[in-house]
């Protein structure tokens, strides 16, 4: 079992090196990190696809531009075979002239014409791209042209890519080989389409960039309750609990601030108790010490009688140390998950049973002065303690033959839930006002109280039964008149009996 100390110290007093030996990257930078991450992942993939459309989209643009060429020139040829006359007949010089002089390429195209395997006629100046500049191409148009259809093809040289159509020409008088070109520089094209890409690279890259500066100041805006945390950790000690985190925004951060702040109340609480408990049971400890050693310095070893007298003061001081050692026990195990062991329990039978249990506790007039016949969900065990020791309270300050009245009631509470009140009311000596808020407390006695009379912990043991029922209990006292303790405990209950509290 860790000690309220020692977990302090783990918390905030560990050596720099141990604290820090294995430390990886900051939540900061991984929470950072994982935002750029999917940023660049959205980007990437979004890229990819939009770039992969596009050169789809460029592939069917450019093909159809070449189709649309095609159907052109036939339209051309058409008319002019309509308008030849045997006194102008229609020849591929004039065709192929004609066709280019009313053609305007479109950007990155080109167009040729060749008549008996040589260019005869090449596109208009204004035209950049000059496919007879290229040997590899123009050596295509010659030799692999198809020379009965047309057909478009992508044709590789060492200069570029094109996507070409080859259109051949059927003039009949005179028969001569000729063929109309139209190609598309691919690779320009490609090159037009990777530069808007390039762009948008750049543009993402900076885009990351911005997020990525904005990111870590927000981020370590929203991870500042985390850098408090830390940094009053560090500060917090043994001997300094008071340290609390300041709680900045509404969030989840936010609630974690609170419930850390509350953790380090419960931890200062405890580590105040604990203090508190150790000086009082030295405080009780060392009295009980001191008469044995005193008694045991001074004992006359020769003197029978001294020997019996030194020897029951002893056995009697180790009694109440004996008593004080199983109280504590009860006290430190009170805070455990398992202290109660709540199970359906008959109160009418356990007050039946509290009585005979409470009889030999001294030659007291016991009665119970109310009862109520109902089925609670309490420890048996527990509720037979701190009862029990009411009485034995309620003895210890009442004359012998006065009466000593237990009873039980139920009332409603503020949220119409059950109360099962627990009651032991004496005539004794009473308690005063500026007592009654303190003899719950550990080791806390009243003024009319004694020394030698317990451990000073019964109450407490009783304020701690209580409070781990999730109830309380409380006193009602008039000095010289007698005093009433009563337990409330908040539960649901199976049958209740409607009888009123006449005798409390």
């Amino acid at each position: 079992m860790i000690r309220i100390p020692e977990l302090a110290q783990q918390l905030a007093s560990a050596p720099e090196g141990t604290r820090f030996a294995r430390r990886g990257f900051s939540v900061r930078t991984r929470v950072l990190a994982g935002m750029l991450g999917l940023m660049t992942l959205a980007f990437a993939v979004t890229g990819t696809v939009v770039y992969l459309l596009q050169v789809k989209t460029m592939d069917a643009r450019i093909d159809d531009s070449l189709k649309r060429s095609v159907q052109e020139f036939q339209v051309l040829t058409a008319r002019s075979s309509e308008l030849a006359t045997a006194a102008e007949p229609l020849t591929a010089e004039v065709l192929l002239y004609a066709a280019m002089q009313q053609t305007l390429p479109a950007r990155h195209e080109g167009m040729l014409s060749l008549v008996n395997q040589k260019v005869r006629w090449t596109a208009p100046e204004v035209v950049q791209t000059r496919l007879e500049n290229d040997p590899g191409f123009v050596a295509w148009a010659v030799h692999d042209a198809p020379d009965e259809k047309i057909m478009l093809q992508t044709v590789p040289t060492s200069q570029s890519t094109y996507r070409a159509v080859s259109i051949p020409l059927t003039v009949t008088q005179p028969r001569t080989p000729a063929h109309l070109v139209f190609a598309y520089d691919y690779t320009a094209e490609k090159q037009a389409l990777n530069r808007g890409f390039l762009m948008y690279m750049v543009v993402g890259m900076a885009i990351l960039l911005a997020a990525g500066t904005a990111g870590w100041l927000l981020v370590g805006r929203f991870l500042r309750p985390v850098a408090l945390l830390r940094d009053t950790a560090r500060k917090i000690s043994e001997s300094d609990l008071s340290q609390r985190i300041e709680v900045v925004g509404r969030d989840d951060l936010a609630e974690l601030t609170i419930t850390v702040n509350a953790m380090l109340d419960r931890v200062e609480n405890a580590m105040v108790s604990q203090r508190q408990l150790l000086d009082d049971v030295g405080h009780e400890l060392r009295t009980p010490v001191t008469i044995i050693q005193g008694h045991l310095e001074l004992m006359d070893v020769n003197d029978p009688v001294d020997v019996d007298q030194s020897r029951d003061i002893a056995l009697a001081e180790l009694d109440r140390v004996s008593l004080l050692i199983n109280d504590l026990v009860t006290l430190a195990t009170s805070n455990s998950v398992d202290f109660v062991q709540p199970v359906p329990t008959n109160i009418g039978t356990l007050l039946d049973d509290l009585l005979d249990r409470a009889r030999p506790l001294g030659e007291r007039s016991w009665r119970i002065g109310h009862r109520v016949e109902a089925v609670a969900n309490v420890d048996p065990q527990r509720i037979t303690q701190a009862m029990l020791q009411l009485c034995s309270n309620a003895v210890k300050f009442s004359a012998d033959g006065s009466t000593i009245t237990m009873g039980t009631n139920v009332t409603r509470g503020t949220n119409e839930e059950s109360v099962l009140r627990l009651w032991v009311r004496d005539e004794g000596v009473g308690i005063g006002d500026e007592d009654q808020s303190r003899i719950f407390e550990r080791f806390g006695r009243g003024r009319n109280s004694k020394r030698t009379e317990g451990s000073g912990l019964g109450l407490n043991i009783v304020s701690a039964i209580a409070e781990a029922h999730h109830g309380s209990v409380g006193v009602s006292s008039d000095v010289g008149v007698g005093s009433t303790f009563v337990i409330e405990i908040p539960t649901s209950l199976e049958r209740e009996e409607d009888e009123p509290d006449t005798d409390h």
